[in-house]
């Protein structure tokens, strides 16, 4: 960095982008991959050589908490309701399906429900030992049909999709071929010690496990003790992309 650069004072957004990344625990290799842009453009916008497109701006606050991912949607100059179908929309790249709207339900009591439109992504999960498919970035998995859920079922119905099960070793909580509810604003390893998860790995693909911690370190477990844990490390490929809100099992 040159004298010059160091004098002038950086604006707020270098600051927040280079929190973020910190607070993620990513290099910034780590942090290009999940924008989907060069180590370069991170370290040219951490020193305020280059600002984030609209675009970029977006996933970063996707990537942020509910807190901070105000102050990068607006950079985007976005309100609200734009935010909203700008992620609706990105959610839905060629081939994805447009959710339709739903109707309240009555349960037998009388009492109406709202209902959401929730996307199937064509995307399996694995359990330990099985491979899921290779798909690091959820929102960009089409889907080949929709259901209905319950909306205070998902407490963030935007980022909320649903995904297969292929393997064996999370029985009897989750069997092959139930069907995952998954949150992908959900993703904080240090927040979801103890729920189910899916993972994602560059050659194992998308996995569902518990997480657990022991003293200071992130681990992956089937319910079948046979297998292996993962251990969560910078070095190891692995990374959290969803929490598990809840899954559908077919009936025996």
């Amino acid at each position: 960095m040159s004298d010059q650069e160091r004098q002038k004072p950086l604006p707020e957004w270098t600051e927040r982008i280079t929190g973020l990344r910190d607070r993620l625990g990513m290099s910034q290799g780590e942090f290009a991959k999940r924008l989907e842009c060069s180590p370069m453009t991170i370290s040219r916008w951490e020193r305020g050589l280059g600002v984030p497109s609209t675009h970029h701006y977006v996933q970063l606050g996707k990537l942020a908490d509910k807190a901070g991912a105000w102050f990068f949607w607006e950079r985007a100059g976005l309100q609200k309701a734009d935010v909203a179908r700008t992620l609706n929309l990105a959610r839905m790249p060629s081939g994805r399906l447009a959710a339709p709207g739903l109707d309240q339900a009555r349960a037998g009591c009388g009492q109406a429900t709202r209902l959401i439109s929730l996307p199937v992504l064509r995307a399996v999960a694995g359990t330990h030992g099985t491979y899921g498919n290779k798909k690091l970035s959820l929102d960009r998995i089409p889907a080949d049909r929709v259901m209905g859920a319950p909306a205070d079922w998902c407490p963030n119905p935007e980022y909320t999709s649903l995904l297969r099960v292929r393997g064996h070793s999370m029985e009897p909580v989750i069997r092959q071929g139930d069907i995952l509810a998954i949150d992908s604003f959900q993703n904080e390893p240090g927040l979801l010690i103890g729920k189910v998860v899916v993972a994602a790995h560059d050659h194992k693909g998308l996995c569902v496990s518990h997480l657990r911690r022991y003293q200071r370190l992130y681990v992956l477990e089937s319910e079948d003790r046979s297998h292996e844990p993962v251990i969560l490390a910078k070095n190891s490929g692995w990374r959290i992309v969803a929490r598990v809100l809840w899954w559908i099992s077919p009936a025996p």
